[in-house]
């Protein structure tokens, strides 16, 4: 059995402040709860886009069948597509803030 400890994703007391901010004037808060807790997958989403291109370089050389490939050529697509996605989120948030 490894001894794999699981990242915790803490707010921190300005996020909390925020939060229970938009709450008291109903709003909505979740979305920007799942934002703060979420923050670490930008890297994540890079990590397994890098693991599946080189799962695809893989499946090339050892001739693979191209119905493998295509499925795996898929998630890297998927993964930019939720990539991009996150980025414009940020970006619109971004520019709302100034």
């Amino acid at each position: 059995m490894s001894d794999l400890k699981r990242k915790r994703n803490v707010l921190n007391v300005k996020q909390k402040l925020e939060i229970l901010q938009k709450l008291e004037n109903g709003e909505s808060a979740s979305p920007d709860t799942e934002d703060v807790l979420n923050e670490g997958n930008t890297t994540s989403h890079s990590a397994a886009l890098q693991s599946a291109e080189t799962l695809l370089d893989y499946m090339g050389q050892r001739g693979f069948d191209y119905g493998d490939i295509t499925a795996v050529r898929k998630i890297c697509v998927d993964i930019r597509q939720e990539m991009n996605k996150q980025q414009k989120q940020r970006r619109i948030t971004e520019f709302l803030k100034q």
